[in-house]
């Protein structure tokens, strides 16, 4: 299958200034969306990329108890992380079993899926700036197994000053709803491939990518809100991964 229908998208960001500066609206953390008994467990990370992918299906009227998903980070729940391992070091520290339950990188995916009493599959990816590109691969992988749709979701949240600068200056979070079949004049995306090109990035994207990977989306969701057929990058590496939206 060398294409995939978009059937809605929303998109969530920690900065309400961000956003305007590329063109595109933004959705508020909804923490009703969890509740409180779990909420207490969860990290902005989490809270976003569930806000994204509730508002996502609810667009559709997609039955989330009913669909795959492809949850895309490159750190998870960093902030939790971090803490746990500079516990460490001390023997005489007790280590929170909440904590090092949502350390693990799929975190978000779990929560998701008891949120929605969802049992189907749930892959989670890191794969830094790549980490778009290798989610619509994986998505356009499962599509060839099935007739169902299928959730994307890339998220990344603020990170501990002291790691990796810049990554993790924003929290940034994104869903999309990918199917193989149209309805409703759904725009449709290629398969995403490495090829030569002459596109020019946008060099405040490019910037905004290295400090929250999950920001890679932004062009492709720039030209789904302008209805533009267009060549869209996906990451912001001299290898580039592309597609190419039609509506």
């Amino acid at each position: 299958m060398d294409k995939f229908f978009i059937k809605s998208t929303a998109i969530c960001c920690s900065d309400r200034s961000l956003l305007p500066r590329f063109g595109l609206d933004g959705y508020e953390v909804d923490k009703s969306l969890i509740p409180i008994a779990l909420r207490r467990r969860t990290a902005l990370t989490t809270r976003m990329a569930i806000t994204v992918a509730t508002k996502a299906c609810e667009k559709i009227g997609i039955d989330t108890s009913k669909l795959s998903s492809v949850f895309v980070s490159l750190g998870g729940e960093i902030q939790v992380t971090d803490a746990l391992c500079r516990l460490l070091p001390d023997k005489k520290a007790l280590l929170s079993p909440t904590q090092f339950h949502n350390s693990v990188h799929n975190t978000t995916a779990g929560y998701w899926g008891i949120l929605n009493h969802c049992p189907l599959p749930s892959t989670a990816i890191a794969a830094l700036d790549d980490g778009f590109a290798m989610g619509l691969i994986e998505v356009g992988s499962q599509l060839q197994q099935t007739d169902e749709d299928i959730l994307l979701v890339c998220y990344d949240e603020i990170w501990p000053t002291y790691l990796a600068l810049p990554i993790g200056t924003y929290a940034f979070a994104c869903a999309l709803v990918l199917s193989k079949t149209q309805q409703d004049n759904n725009p449709y995306v290629t398969f995403p491939k490495i090829m030569p090109t002459q596109l020019t990035l946008n060099l405040h994207w490019c910037d905004l990518v290295k400090q929250a990977p999950a920001a890679a989306a932004i062009p492709l969701l720039q030209a789904i809100k302008q209805r533009k057929n267009k060549c869209i990058p996906l990451n912001i590496k001299a290898t580039l991964w592309q597609t190419h939206l039609y509506f």
